[in-house]
Formats: structure tokens, C-alpha cells, sequence
């Protein structure tokens, strides 16, 4: 496959697992506490993807690697904070805590969060198959509770299920013009990876981890732990 074609294909599946976290609002198929796991496992596999795969190709590709960084991680804040309350991710929301004015601020953020989850992956893909995989990867971890958070949002904002559900997939189609941003972007691609790490940065430390943390003990530690671990087994397993 094409670069496109395969961060699109990937990129298609990562809105897939928004969808599907927007359903368990909607249908309550799994247990919510399971979601606490993929933040926790998440989370240790995205920042492992920043400072081992991201962050170093960066730095090789570009001089400018260190500022672009710099700017994606603030970009991220800017959006999460000015357009969007504070959300507990994969945490459900009550109706008395939110107004629709609110939940729709909270969707402007999270739509700028996901549209950089897109140009993450179309960076990826655009240095090689393994690394928009492990970059893939590292996204789609966090991408159920990304759904989860906005579907929760519009629920408890009064909006019916079906706009829950609509709310959870324009997250995935915010993803894929990402992709296709980075891919129009011609020379200027070069920029795009250290910007995502930045912002891949950002949804790691800042929205996952506390959420990880909220849990006392030594569980979500290891946790933690097994995301990173499982991103160097898919590293040496993919032979990257």
C-alpha cells in the first residue's frame, strides 16, 4: 500500500473505535470501569511512541524539531482549554454538569484533539509502514475512551443518542482529515511529525495519565508499565 492509502485505511479504523466508544454510551455493552485500562495502557504506549519513535525522528528530520514540538503541545492545551470543560476521560458525564453550550465547546476541543491523532498517523506512514503502524497503534489505545468522553458529553448536554453517536464519529472523521492534511501538505509534511508529537505529547501526560492516576495502588503503575512494554514488543517484533 501507499503511504495514503494505508494511514487512511488506519486512520478509518481508529474512527471505527470512536464509534464504538460512543455505543457504550448508547447500548452499554461493556462495563465502563473496563475503560480505566485502555487509558492506563494507553497512555504508557503513546508516550513511549513520543520519546522513542516520534521525538527521535523528529529530531533527525528536522531542525526545527524542538520548537514544532513545543507548538503542538501548546496548541492542544490551547484547544482543550479554551473550547472544552475539564473531562474525565472514558469517565461518564451527569446531566446537572453540563449545558449545550458546553457539551459543544467540549466537541470544538476534542475535534482539534483528533484531528492531530490524524496527522500523527499520516506522518507516520509518510517515514515508514512500521512507524505509522506503532504511531497507529499508540492512537487507537485511547481512541474508545476518546468516544466514550464526547458521546457521555452529549447525553448529559441533552442531546438524543443518535447525536452521541454522530458526535463520536465526526471525532473519526475529524482523524481522517488529518491524514489527508498531512498528505496534501507536499514539503511541509516535514513539520507535521514533531508537531504531532507534541500534541501526542499533550493527550498522554495531560488528559490520560491523571486519569490513570486517579486510581491509588500499584495496578494502573503496572499497567502503565505494560503499554510501554507492549510498544517495544511491537517495535522489535515489526523489526523497526
Amino acid at each position: 500500500m501507499t503511504p495514503f492509502t494505508a494511514s487512511t485505511v488506519f486512520a478509518l479504523a481508529a474512527a471505527i473505535a470512536n464509534i464504538l466508544g460512543g455505543l457504550i454510551v448508547t447500548r452499554h455493552k461493556w462495563a465502563r470501569s473496563s475503560l480505566r485500562y485502555f487509558i492506563a495502557l494507553g497512555s504508557g504506549f503513546m508516550l513511549a511512541t513520543v520519546f522513542l519513535e516520534m521525538v527521535p525522528e523528529s529530531f533527525h528530520r528536522s531542525a526545527s524539531a524542538p520548537a514544532l514540538i513545543l507548538a503542538g503541545y501548546a496548541i492542544v492545551h490551547f484547544f482543550e482549554h479554551a473550547f472544552a470543560p475539564h473531562l474525565h476521560f472514558g469517565e461518564e458525564t451527569h446531566h446537572d454538569e453540563m449545558s449545550r453550550i458546553v457539551g459543544l465547546s467540549a466537541f470544538v476541543g476534542m475535534l482539534v484533539h483528533t484531528f492531530f491523532d490524524g496527522v500523527a498517523i499520516g506522518a507516520g506512514f509518510l517515514i515508514s509502514d512500521g512507524a505509522g503502524f506503532l504511531i497507529f497503534l499508540a492512537v487507537f489505545l485511547h481512541k474508545i475512551p476518546d468516544g466514550f468522553t464526547i458521546a457521555s458529553v452529549a447525553v448529559s448536554s441533552g442531546y438524543t443518542a443518535a447525536h452521541a453517536i454522530g458526535a463520536a464519529a465526526m471525532l473519526g472523521i475529524a482523524t481522517l482529515i488529518g491524514v489527508f492534511a498531512v498528505h496534501a501538505a507536499g514539503d511541509g509534511a516535514v513539520y507535521a511529525l514533531p508537531i504531532a508529537a507534541g500534541c501526542t505529547l499533550y493527550v498522554a501526560a495531560t488528559d490520560l495519565m491523571p486519569e490513570a492516576n486517579r486510581e491509588t495502588g500499584a495496578r494502573m503503575a503496572f499497567i502503565v508499565f505494560a503499554g510501554m512494554g507492549l510498544f517495544l514488543l511491537v517495535r522489535m517484533a515489526a523489526g523497526i
